[in-house]
Order: C-alpha cells, then structure tokens, then sequence
C-alpha cells in the first residue's frame, strides 16, 4: 500500500519553485513557464516536474468528482 501522505513527505521547500521562476507570492505559475522549467536539470527539474504531476493529479480528482 502507497503512503498515505507522499506529497507532504516531497514538498521540502514550499515556495521554492515559484521564488526560483520569478513569480510573485499569490500568482500562478504560467504553464509555459512550467513546462520549459521542468526539462531543466537539477533541483529547478526535480520541483518542476512534481509540480507537473500534482496538477495532473488533481485534474483527475475533478474529473473523478464531476462522473459521481
């Protein structure tokens, strides 16, 4: 069984994505922005991607919430 809370566990810098991309406290990070920051190498990479897969996540919720 998968742990129960992986995300708290991957998240070690909250914030650190945004500051590292320039985007203000409070805004959205463009997806243009996200998709060219995650092909990057590193920690800029690693925090892109996760980024990435959480939104893919929680569209699914969505879309899991709308067929019940």
């Amino acid at each position: 069984m998968a742990k129960k809370n992986w995300i708290k566990g991957a998240i070690k810098k909250p914030g650190a994505l945004r500051e590292e991309l320039g985007v203000k406290k409070g805004e959205k990070i463009p997806k243009r922005k996200l998709e060219k920051a995650a092909k990057a190498k590193g920690k800029l990479g690693e925090r892109a991607r996760l980024a990435e897969t959480l939104a893919g996540l929680r569209k699914g919720a969505a879309k899991r919430a709308l067929k019940a």
